[in-house]
């Protein structure tokens, strides 16, 4: 599966929230809300202070899925690690600019790889970081809380950074927002620019996915 074309708002919902035990099942419903895209979010215990999911695990849920499997790389190593993810079954692979010693490079490689690109910066990251690398990518992900954890509260000055990214990368490279999205938080990140929602706590917090996907959804128009 490819990321779809940059303009289309797409709700990706983040399964660091989802009930583990039942993976599949969870993907399965949230597939039946008529998303295209699932967020993995990868955390090693070291770039961030969580450990979540690997390539087995990815593998493992590629052959319950068709949806593009958005996967985030949370790692202090993401260059050691990429081709296993592709290879496990990622989709698209992000990876944050604060631990890339070579972003260009890992960038070409993961296209070398046949899967789309990513690059990421934490709220205290200064937007200059990603200015040079940004329109190499296939999407850019902006974080509006500190990676690690679930259900934080959205970090509006974060957000502002979407509106002076849209500006490097123009209207074809897709900006993802990750933090404290949900039906209040949406139509302010819509306005910035940003076309690709990660969602976690205000989707599988819900005992109804589908309608907390719908009411984003809304929120976003």
């Amino acid at each position: 599966m490819r990321l779809p074309k940059a303009g289309t708002i797409e709700i990706a919902p983040s399964i660091l929230s989802a009930d583990f035990a039942r993976l599949a099942d969870e993907i399965a419903e949230i597939e039946s809300a008529g998303v295209n895209i699932v967020h993995l979010d990868v955390m090693d215990g070291h770039f961030v202070p969580n450990i979540t999911i690997g390539p087995q695990v990815i593998a493992k849920l590629r052959k319950y899925s068709n949806l593009v499997f958005d996967t985030h790389l949370m790692i202090s190593e993401p260059a050691k690690y990429a081709k296993a993810f592709v290879e496990a079954g990622a989709d698209h692979i992000t990876f944050h600019i604060e631990v890339a010693d070579d972003p260009e490079k890992l960038i070409d490689r993961l296209h070398e790889l046949g899967v789309t690109a990513g690059i990421c910066l934490n709220p205290e990251t200064p937007v200059e970081q990603v200015e040079a690398v940004a329109p190499l990518c296939d999407m850019v992900l902006v974080m509006t809380v500190r990676p690690g954890f679930g259900a934080q509260e959205f970090m509006l000055e974060a957000a502002k950074k979407i509106a002076q990214i849209r500006k490097i990368v123009g209207p074809n490279i897709r900006i993802e927002v990750d933090g404290g999205i949900n039906p209040q938080t949406t139509p302010i990140v819509v306005s910035y620019g940003a076309d690709t929602l990660v969602a976690g706590n205000a989707i599988f917090a819900k005992s109804d996915r589908i309608a907390a996907i719908n009411a984003i959804r809304g929120a976003s128009k």
